[in-house]
């Protein structure tokens, strides 16, 4: 099924990049790259990375949020930043938009009358998966070596922070409200790639779950990795309980920011669990 989901893609992709350059072709002459619009932070985050400047028209308004950003609000704010409205897109009249899993049916509808290639890209599940997306958003905007670059430094990355090791302490990602990313995500292929075991199955947890402050006490990970605001303003997170646990545990904090995007921003996670799994 992954397989057969894999090649429908790159077709959809290949149709989508094949219109784009031809309307491309036809308003900027043979020589132009498509103009993108993105209406996702993760995908923000690529474009940065193996898009030309000129050919980004404008990135969704998360990544001028601090809170949410996926990249150095610098960089972010040299981009008209959008909210995602078809009114905004349209008017920007790119020739190609990539956005997440989920778009407002008004603004699919009028990509369509405008003749607008749109490409979703979900939030990956495994680094090979992103890998995928890589590849995806670097063929759609003409950028192939540069995508091939990005993966061979998230691949680098990767392989300078793996730990291969039999005591390997099991870790949990708690975010606020306890949510807990589970097997089968991408959090948790990067914790076992830097020398954890991810806890969550300990617990019976499914791929995203919640497991109540109450069970994170009766039965501790080695390393809790506490997501949550930078102004420690989360409720869960300044619970005093989680204070008293760290005679016992090693309670870090993991960016949220580093948590739902894959691209790049694997990068530098693996590189903080690194760290992390350094000082323990």
């Amino acid at each position: 099924m992954i397989r057969a989901f894999a090649l429908l893609l790159g077709l959809s992709v290949a149709g989508c990049s094949s219109q784009a350059a031809d309307r491309t072709s036809q308003r900027r002459g043979p020589e132009a790259l498509p103009r993108v619009v993105s209406i996702n932070p993760c995908v923000d985050a690529v474009l940065m990375q193996v898009a030309a400047p000129q050919q980004i028209a404008a990135i969704s308004h998360y990544s001028h949020d601090p809170r949410a950003t996926s990249i150095p609000l610098d960089q972010a704010r040299r981009f008209v930043a959008t909210s995602g409205t078809a009114e905004e897109v349209v008017a920007l009249a790119p020739d190609i938009v990539i956005a997440g899993a989920h778009v407002a049916p008004a603004t699919v509808a009028a990509l369509r009358r405008m003749n607008i290639a749109l490409i979703q890209i979900g939030v990956p599940e495994s680094i090979a998966e992103s890998t995928m997306q890589i590849r995806t958003i670097a063929a759609a905007v003409g950028q192939r070596a540069p995508g091939e670059a990005l993966v061979a430094r998230i691949d680098a990355a990767v392989r300078a922070a793996s730990v291969q090791h039999k005591a390997a302490p099991a870790a949990l990602i708690w975010q606020g409200g306890g949510l807990v990313p589970g097997e089968g995500t991408l959090a948790s292929e990067l914790l076992q790639r830097t020398g954890y075991r991810n806890m969550s199955a300990d617990y019976g947890l499914k791929r995203w779950d919640v497991l109540p402050l109450e069970h994170l006490v009766g039965r501790s990970p080695e390393v809790l990795l506490s997501v949550g605001a930078d102004d420690h303003s989360d409720r869960m997170l300044r619970h005093p309980v989680l204070a008293g646990l760290t005679h016992r545990i090693a309670v870090r904090r993991y960016p949220e920011r580093l948590l739902h995007c894959g691209g790049p921003t694997i990068i530098e996670a693996v590189g903080h669990l690194a760290q992390i799994r350094r000082t323990l």
